[in-house]
């Protein structure tokens, strides 16, 4: 089954008048869907736009895998645990809040910033925060307190990209067009793929691609 999402039909967030622009692909705060809570681990997929000088004051998170993947510009972050980092393009963040942890998102760059934050259910609740910065991601990314992997591919014109045989895989387009069964994705697109075997992405320009392979975690979990 593939369910197809484009990027007009995100809901629309942030405050533009603070030089903050968000997409939701998921149900996110005034934006309640029950029939778009999830989608396998995957809690949200959101496509953020910062202004320099732009971003998310000190805020909350607990029990959520928040995986960042910076597209252009420079994404400050400070956590409450201690970490202070600048997040560069083509870099990963990963912040597991575990039961509890307070961060700061800011572009303290003088161009704009570009960025996809996606978070995704653990598969056991509480716990301490850990953070790490993985520089230039070439490799598949293993998240195992969801049970998922990340996949960033940038395939040339005319490449094939196999979709992950897995339970769930989630296709975002960051870049570019790619085909699915005939269906063109551009950016801001996604595909919700269950059951995923033998799908093939056809890239008809370059393109970058995040794909996260997950497994339905009601087996994980017994």
């Amino acid at each position: 089954m593939i369910r197809i999402q484009r990027a007009g039909e995100r809901y629309p967030g942030g405050d533009p008048a603070a030089g903050i622009e968000t997409r939701h692909a998921l149900s996110f705060g005034p934006h309640y869907d029950p029939d778009n809570l999830r989608f396998g681990a995957l809690l949200a997929c959101n496509e953020e736009r910062l202004a320099p000088g732009a971003g998310f004051d000190e805020h909350p998170h607990s029990h959520t895998e928040i995986v960042t993947w910076v597209v252009e510009g420079e994404l400050t972050h400070h956590d409450t645990a201690g970490h202070t980092t600048v997040v560069r393009a083509g870099d990963l963040q990963r912040l597991s809040s575990a039961g509890g942890v307070r961060h700061v998102e800011r572009n303290d760059a003088e161009v704009p910033l570009v960025f996809v934050q996606m978070w995704l259910a653990p598969l056991s609740p509480g716990g301490e925060p850990s953070y790490e910065v993985v520089r230039g991601l070439e490799e598949p990314y293993d998240l195992p307190a969801a049970d998922a992997r990340l996949h960033v591919r940038r395939p040339a014109a005319g490449e094939r990209v196999a979709v992950p045989a897995a339970d769930f895989a989630y296709v975002h387009v960051v870049r570019g067009t790619v085909g699915l069964d005939g269906e063109p994705l551009r950016p801001g697109d996604a595909a919700r793929i269950t059951d995923a075997g033998g799908r093939t992405l056809v890239a008809t320009t370059g393109a970058e691609l995040l794909i996260w392979e997950m497994r339905d975690w009601r087996k994980a979990l017994g």
